[in-house]
């Protein structure tokens, strides 16, 4: 009988604790940006696949990566699309040069979004330094002292 409360105890210390981590401001955070991510990504996968490589094909002279690719059957197909459609094994290595497009892309934006909110900050962090008191008046003989001052350097009056 003592094994079964203790068994109980556990589990409910077990939830409890569950509960506690799931409630913590770091995990909330984390999930909105996991889905904040994810529609981002969205948003630059868009950008990569309907703006910035229909301009690199045209630049290119009609080049298009993503029927960049090696059938590995040894047949040779006119697009990516046909080969697949026959079933055959391919490297495509064309789709990769997008996701690395992607990729860098990302990292641009995520490094100047970085970038951007550090000097927000950095300008809030130095606005709150300027707010903050660095003296203060002696209430026996009025001299403006340190705030840190524990005796007054003018009339040795103890500040409290």
């Amino acid at each position: 009988m003592a094994d079964v409360n203790q068994a109980k105890k556990k589990t409910k210390g077990f939830i409890g604790e569950f509960r506690e981590f799931i409630m913590r401001g770091n995990v909330m955070d984390l999930a909105v940006g996991v889905i904040i991510g994810g529609a981002f990504q969205a948003i630059i996968n868009s950008l990569v696949n309907d703006i910035i490589m229909p301009l690199i094909t045209l630049v290119t002279g009609g080049i298009d990566f993503n029927n960049w690719f090696i059938a590995l059957d040894g047949g040779t197909y006119s697009s990516l699309a046909l080969a697949q459609e026959y079933g055959a094994a391919t490297l495509n290595y064309g789709v990769f040069i997008t996701a690395i497009i992607n990729f860098l892309l990302m990292a641009i934006v995520v490094f100047c979004l970085v970038k951007t909110l550090n000097r927000i900050a950095e300008k809030v962090k130095k606005e709150k330094e300027e707010e903050t008191p660095t003296t203060k008046i002696c209430p026996h003989c009025q001299s403006e002292i340190n705030i840190k001052a524990t005796r007054c350097p003018h009339c040795t009056s103890e500040l409290s």
